[in-house]
């Protein structure tokens, strides 16, 4: 079914790039349009003697020549394959062209030049961010929910976020969308049918049904919406940050966690200035570690102690601390106090819920075994409880031998994770956009429920029965402004 009522889709055809910068062993240009074809066929050659012109959904060997077959100074631009898929049985729905040339990213954009000048009296033009997906919606060859899972996918980082972005790209969310709103539909015909006819004898839907059904509704609502919040993180990542003083091994933590030397570390205090991220997995969890400049006391920034850089490098990794889903607070166990002024201002001002301590150096305890009988942990410890910090998690590691660290890794997967196993096969999972239409859907029934025991009559109730539909209808696509299609697709990259 096309949704092309009240949004412009332009009859002109568009070409991109389909496949990622860089070099690879294939490049693919597509086109999507009226002229898609003809277009093609005045820059490739084909290798084939009888050619008439595309079969459709048959790879065709040739070239592409520039400025077009027929000039008389034409070059060879790339040996090629090109492939025609007529509308309607087609991504977009429209007459699409694929050719697959050599993976070099001069040599695409040569085959994408030479398109858009064989074309520009055919009225090809190159495509905006997300307009094959886009023509593809309006078209009616997928809904909202799939148009968006296609970005999805391609985004994807991690096991679990490209499989709730299949499911939700097969249709099984926007089908289950579907199935509630026409639930919602139902019941205001009911109410429709009860203010239009009230003294003829159909069956009106009493309050206590209309009750009973209405909460069915909220709970559905709230039960896909809230799987959203939990999933988040197995799409999306978390933000991880390590803090700590200077010197208290952060950046040789990272480096052990990560596996790799991506920071520098070395015995000179404030050696990381700036902070540095590495994104990885934990066993199938995205996240994003942040290692930053080392923590200093507020006395110590006030008196303008250290340098302009370094200034700026703590005052970014306290806002980094400050948005993270979970803080690493990385203390340095060789001190007799690890817990000092710079660490303390730090917790004072952060949910302790979103904190985890990591005690590192472990490897040099031996030293306080003969001069101190409780050790650095014990203290430690003490310090937190005396703070009305006792429930702080703490790990004890060496990030230099590596003791300790995998301990670290699951704590972390652990808190990010709050115990959720990751998602199962076809488990249905909205995106936030999707889940705030279905909060929004859901407020408007409770609402309603609210106005039932107020003795609203149920020409207005109608109404709330309509917002709520509407608030679906929009995760769908069924109905969409510009704008919410704009702020969709200029999001995709160019040629998907």
């Amino acid at each position: 079914m096309s949704r092309t009522h009240g949004h412009d889709l332009s009859r002109d055809t568009i070409a991109a790039v389909a496949t990622p910068p860089g070099v690879g062993g294939v490049g693919v240009v597509r086109l999507s349009g009226p002229s898609a074809a003809a277009c093609a066929l005045r820059v490739f050659q084909p290798s084939a003697a009888g050619f008439s012109g595309f079969y459709p959904r048959y790879m065709h060997h040739g070239r592409i020549l520039a400025p077009s077959v027929d000039a008389p100074d034409a070059r060879i631009v790339d040996e090629v394959l090109a492939v025609h898929f007529p509308a309607p049985n087609s991504f977009t729905g429209e007459d699409v062209v694929e050719i697959h040339g050599h993976g070099g990213p001069l040599v695409v954009a040569e085959v994408l030049r030479s398109v858009l000048s064989a074309g520009n009296d055919l009225d090809v033009r190159e495509a905006r961010p997300g307009e094959f997906s886009k023509r593809a919606f309006l078209n009616g060859k997928m809904d909202l929910v799939q148009a968006e899972a296609v970005a999805e996918a391609v985004a994807a980082d991690s096991p679990a976020g490209l499989a709730l972005a299949q499911t939700r790209l097969a249709g099984g969310l926007g089908h289950r969308v579907a199935d509630l709103r026409d639930k919602l539909e139902a019941l205001r015909i009911q109410l429709c049918i009860a203010v239009d006819f009230p003294d003829e004898d159909v069956e009106c839907l009493p309050p206590d049904a209309l009750t009973r059904d209405v909460c069915e509704l909220i709970d559905s609502l709230q039960a896909l919406a809230g799987v959203a919040s939990r999933r988040r993180v197995w799409e999306e990542g978390g933000l991880v940050v390590l803090a700590g003083r200077v010197n208290a091994g952060k950046s040789s933590l990272l480096n052990a966690i990560a596996g790799s030397n991506r920071a520098i570390v070395t015995d000179r205090a404030g050696t990381t200035r700036d902070y540095l991220e590495e994104r990885l997995l934990l066993d199938g969890l995205p996240v994003t570690l942040v290692d930053t400049a080392g923590l200093r006391a507020d006395g110590e920034l006030l008196t303008g102690e250290l340098d302009p850089i370094e200034a700026e490098g703590v005052s970014r990794s306290r806002s980094l601390a400050a948005r993270a889903d979970l803080l690493v607070l990385v203390l340095d166990g060789a001190r007799q106090e690890p817990l000092a002024e710079p660490e303390r201002e730090l917790l004072a001002h952060l949910d302790a819920s979103g904190v985890l301590i990591a005690l590192n150096k472990v490897d040099t305890w031996a030293r306080y075994e003969s001069t101190t009988p409780r050790s650095p942990l014990s203290r430690l410890a003490d310090t937190l409880q005396s703070l009305g910090l006792g429930s702080l998690e703490i790990i004890p590691l060496s990030a230099a031998q590596g003791v300790g660290v995998d301990d670290l890794t699951r704590a972390i997967r652990r808190r990010l994770a709050g115990g959720d196993t990751p998602p199962r096969p076809g488990e249905l999972a909205p995106n936030l956009r999707q889940a705030r239409a279905m909060h929004r859907a859901a407020e408007e029934l409770d609402g309603l429920l609210q106005d039932l025991d107020a003795g609203i009559p149920y020409d207005v109730l109608g109404v709330r029965l309509e917002t709520a539909s509407h608030a679906l209808a929009e995760i769908t696509g069924a109905i969409a402004s510009h704008d919410v299609l704009n702020a969709i697709f200029d999001s995709f990259c160019i040629g998907k």
